[in-house]
């Protein structure tokens, strides 16, 4: 176990196999020197790049803590014929929800409006009017599990969708943009919610926030590598967007000054899937994975680049 996990995968685990805590090695050299040839499973709770899997001659499963698994090599271990899985379907409800109320939220200046109250100045007069979610079209930068979430959601609150991915999906009804600059053109809000990655790194730059314009909204619950920030502290300080809803930041935990010093944004400290239910859930599916593998019966939510067959 690379990281400290909810105490059920620590729990469930130990009941189960024979785990070392790497994160508690004082020399973790060391102790990959003793039991690197013997370790056949990790259970993923931090980044495992190519240097650690070479480490492990006799390793097999990777089971990653997390929808997002940009920070596995999952290319050199599929080279290394080692399988990774990730933990998608069970957050993402949590995370839609989370970005619903992250999206309102700055919409609505709801953080503001309660400083405001707190700090007495409902007395001395109203909290001045803010913008509003009416009418406006929402742009999903990236259409999986959890961007069709949020489209549902978006549906119930009678906001228009549209989207940009790798292709149009069959499945779905929502206008597609072959291209994320024409879809924020189209949109007064973007929503990000793409995997990070070299594919993907600083997507959203200041030619796409241009495109979103000086009513748009940004709200990204994906990874803070998706957008160029130094390109949206300078769109958000000269007016070329509106706003902005952030949970997550290029460098995390450290966020720019810049941005904490806006008071006409929300930033929440990558909290989206972060409640006891959705996390005990992603940490059972990390369990799931890897003691269905070690009973023979495969890997349960093997991620795309796995050496693994797929069902049609």
């Amino acid at each position: 176990m690379t990281a400290p996990l909810q105490s059920i995968v620590a729990k469930s685990l130990t009941g189960r196999f024979t785990v070392h805590n790497l994160w508690e090695a004082a020399d973790k050299d060391a102790l990959l020197a003793d039991i690197g040839g013997r370790v056949r499973g990790i259970a993923a709770g931090s980044a495992v790049d190519a240097a650690l899997i070479d480490r492990l001659p006799a390793l097999e499963i990777i089971a990653s803590f997390g929808v997002g698994y940009d920070k596995i090599d999952a290319a050199h271990a599929a080279k290394k014929g080692v399988l990774v899985t990730n933990t998608p379907d069970v957050l993402s409800d949590e995370v839609a929800d989370l970005t619903l109320g992250l999206l309102l939220s700055t919409v609505r200046q709801l953080p503001q409006a309660d400083r405001y109250l707190r700090a007495g100045h409902w007395l001395e007069k109203p909290y001045p009017l803010t913008a509003t979610l009416a009418g406006r079209k929402v742009g999903i930068l990236g259409l999986g599990r959890i961007g069709k979430a949020i489209a549902r959601r978006c549906e119930a609150f009678n906001l228009p969708v549209a989207y940009h991915g790798r292709r149009p999906q069959a499945d779905v009804t929502y206008q597609y943009f072959d291209s994320l600059v024409g879809l924020a053109k189209a949109v007064d809000v973007l929503i990000v919610v793409i995997p990070g990655g070299n594919e993907t790194d600083k997507i959203v730059n200041a030619e796409v926030l241009a495109a979103l314009g000086s009513n748009g909204i940004l709200i990204n619950v994906a990874r803070g590598s998706v957008v160029d920030e130094k390109a949206l502290i300078k769109a958000l300080a000269d007016g070329t967007i509106l706003s902005a809803g952030l949970d997550v930041f290029e460098k995390e935990p450290q966020v720019p000054a810049e941005l904490v010093a806006m008071d006409h944004i929300v930033l929440l400290p990558h909290v989206g899937s972060a409640t006891h239910h959705t996390r005990d859930a992603m940490g059972q599916l990390v369990v799931d994975n890897l003691v269905s593998w070690f009973d023979g019966k495969g890997p349960v939510t093997p991620v795309v680049e796995t050496p693994w067959p797929r069902k049609c």
